[in-house]
């Protein structure tokens, strides 16, 4: 399967090195006026140790549906499926293709084994018992999207890695060959015979240490077959840019957005519900899939809230949800008659209290 990477024409002009994202001075900027970022990691720390937290980590098992290489192997080719396997972590089946989207296998989302925000819940297949896969896709290089063991596994078992500018340096030091990576631009797609991968904005920022700070691009991605179209937010605030994906490359079948891990201290890199449900709007969504969370603490609020908030926030728009069981196989040509809504974590929250009791 080979794969050819090109600008879409009509938007050429914003592929290029003067594009207004990227930084004079090397790197990559986010150019809303009203951006800002406060990533200092001392308040932080003040704030997790002083502040009283209510359900920070769930205290039951998270429920799964356990997938093998066989159960897997087993989807029609025909037929478009997805499964979250935690957080923003996603299997999908396309055109008969197998791809994985910021795969995290890891215990921890954390440079360090022994320390970092640990997983509610293990992964509904492991490393070892995937099937053959085709291609990965990250969306940026933090480490809940971007995990160091899970790439040198894959590394010489899958052909194709798709990551934005910069953050093949990262694969290519842990072993994946630089002919297997395509490092795609804002509005640059990459064809994998009958997939299209675009790679579109996210207003974020990116990093691994102390000293690489937005030295490598971040991005969503638009995910086209021949009878679906899909999108996947990676990380974002909420800007102008969904709106731009929406009229370029909507309505979508299925919106995997951002709903979790927000906080005053960080409006801007990351969306509260509401900006999720209104992205997901501007993107001319038909169904939506709530990602990046019931996997990690990375916040201050319960690790229930976001989506307790969404199916308010969906129920009152009369917006469609989608929130499978982690290891669920949702068919996509069938989500406008399956709505894949359990509030599988109610059972949770009603056995902590409970238990409480």
């Amino acid at each position: 399967m080979l794969a050819t990477t090109q600008s879409q024409t009509d938007l050429s002009e914003t592929v290029n090195s003067l594009a207004p994202h990227h930084n004079l001075d090397g790197g990559y900027i986010n150019t809303a006026k009203d951006f800002t970022e406060n990533t200092a990691i001392l308040p932080l720390l003040k704030r997790y140790i002083t502040e009283d937290r209510i359900d920070a980590l769930p205290k039951n098992a998270i429920p799964l549906i356990e997938q093998t290489a066989h159960s897997l192997e087993q989807l029609p080719l025909e037929q478009d499926s997805v499964i979250r396997l935690g957080h923003s972590s996603i299997f999908i089946q396309i055109s008969g293709q197998r791809w994985l989207i910021d795969p995290v296998f890891s215990d921890r989302a954390s440079p360090f084994s022994f320390a970092g925000p640990k997983r509610f819940h293990q992964p509904p297949i492991s490393l070892e018992s995937l099937p053959h896969i085709d291609g990965v896709m990250i969306s940026h290089d933090h480490y809940d999207h971007l995990d160091k063991q899970t790439i040198k596994f894959l590394a010489n078992k899958v052909k194709h890695f798709v990551v934005p500018l910069g953050v093949d340096k990262h694969l290519i030091k842990w072993g994946v060959p630089a002919t297997h990576i395509q490092s795609l631009d804002w509005w640059q797609s990459a064809n994998f015979g009958k997939v299209t991968l675009t790679a579109t904005p996210t207003q974020h920022f990116s990093g691994r240490g102390l000293f690489d700070k937005n030295e490598t691009l971040w991005a969503s991605y638009v995910i086209e077959s021949e009878t679906n179209k899909l999108f996947f937010s990676g990380d974002s605030g909420y800007f102008d840019g969904f709106k731009q994906i929406g009229e370029r490359f909507g309505p979508f079948d299925l919106a995997m957005v951002e709903t979790g891990a927000y906080d005053k201290d960080w409006p801007t890199i990351h969306m509260t519900p509401e900006q999720s449900l209104q992205a997901h709007i501007d993107l001319r969504g038909h169904q939506m899939m709530p990602i990046h969370n019931g996997t990690f603490d990375l916040a201050f609020h319960s690790w229930y809230e976001p989506l307790e908030k969404i199916v308010e926030l969906a129920d009152a728009a009369d917006v469609k949800l989608v929130t499978p069981v982690m290891g669920q196989i949702v068919e996509i040509t069938k989500t406008k008659q399956i709505r894949e809504s359990q509030y599988w974590w109610r059972t949770q929250i009603q056995t902590e209290l409970s238990l409480a009791l």
